[in-house]
């Protein structure tokens, strides 16, 4: 810690408690509290109070972490790390749980809810001390100028932090949503916040490195998912190297010839069950039984073979007259 960073830690530890303890007493600051209330500041100057009414958007948790979000969404794209999310996130995560237990812990009521003149609205059912407006000004903006890279940018950044924090807090009193107390709590509650942040560097290096491993075994999975998977080819002789169809089923197994012609595996058992037949030769036509000769013509015995049959006169004249004429 530098000397300066230990003034400023000590100065805003000492102001909050200050503020705390003054409220709880119902001090001089709770009848400041109530005089700028009865005052009415937005009936003084009604005429701007249009553009307060957005300008105090500028301190709403949710739309200022939207818009820092999205400008450290892309600083952290330029440089190729994870750490000004995680410093946004650790950050808004510390400002709610330290905001957020003291609002509901003192219970406070705001202006528009109070009950008594010139009591200090402690232990009802309030939740606006300190104001969550002005802590979340202070550190939404405030990470910027932390985040910054070079001292000339840290100063611009800083300014421009101080004056949305001071713009806020002061809007919300012309509004008349927060006493003065509950602003000035907001202020010394957020610059905590950004003086805590240097000590939990370590924490969120660390978290880092986690993130990034995490997203690369989400890269690789998914990957591996995409990725087309390579056909593999049959071996010779493997139950892939015969397609199956859907007629395969219906088939009887087939059987394995092992060592010395014994079959193997599954078809020794399924040919141990069922008996064997031999091999028989399948005759030849000419050898089936009931064909004498190879010849299927029953035998007559008035019947003469034409090779042998005897020429007589009738049929000689019959010759000569189709030969001669």
């Amino acid at each position: 810690m530098t000397r300066t960073r230990r003034w400023l830690l000590g100065s805003t530890l000492a102001v909050y408690a200050a503020t705390v303890i003054g409220v709880l007493t119902t001090s001089w600051l709770v009848r400041l509290d109530w005089q700028v209330m009865l005052f009415r500041p937005y009936k003084h100057w009604p005429e701007i109070h249009t553009f307060l009414d957005y300008f105090v958007v500028m301190g709403q948790r949710g739309p200022t972490a939207v818009a820092v979000t999205a400008w450290i969404g892309w600083c952290c794209y330029q440089q190729r790390t994870l750490r000004p999310l995680i410093v946004l996130g650790t950050s808004l995560l510390l400002l709610n749980i330290t905001v957020g237990s003291v609002k509901l812990g003192l219970g406070r009521l705001g202006p528009h809810y109070a009950t008594s003149v010139g009591s200090n609205e402690m232990w009802g059912n309030g939740d606006i001390f300190p104001s969550g407006h002005t802590a979340n000004a202070v550190v939404t903006w405030g990470v910027l100028a932390y985040l910054a890279t070079t001292p000339h940018a840290r100063r611009i950044a800083s300014v421009i932090a101080a004056v949305f924090a001071f713009g806020v807090g002061m809007t919300t009193v012309y509004l008349g949503t927060h006493w003065v107390s509950d602003v000035v709590l907001g202020w010394a509650a957020g610059v905590l916040v950004l003086l805590a942040l240097p000590w939990l560097e370590p924490a969120m290096a660390r978290a880092e490195v986690l993130l990034r491993a995490m997203y690369r075994k989400v890269r690789e999975y998914r990957d591996r998912a995409s990725a087309p998977r390579p056909l593999s080819r049959p071996v010779a002789g493997s139950a892939l190297a015969t397609p199956r169809t859907a007629h395969d089923d219906e088939l009887p197994a087939r059987e394995t010839v092992g060592v010395g012609g014994r079959p193997s595996g599954v078809a020794a058992h399924m040919s141990e069950a069922r008996p064997h037949h031999p091999l028989r030769p399948h005759p030849i036509r000419a050898e089936r039984a009931g064909a004498p000769g190879g010849s299927r013509r029953p035998p007559h015995a008035d019947r003469v073979p034409r090779a042998t049959a005897p020429l007589g006169p009738t049929a000689g004249r019959g010759r000569a007259a189709s030969t001669g004429g």
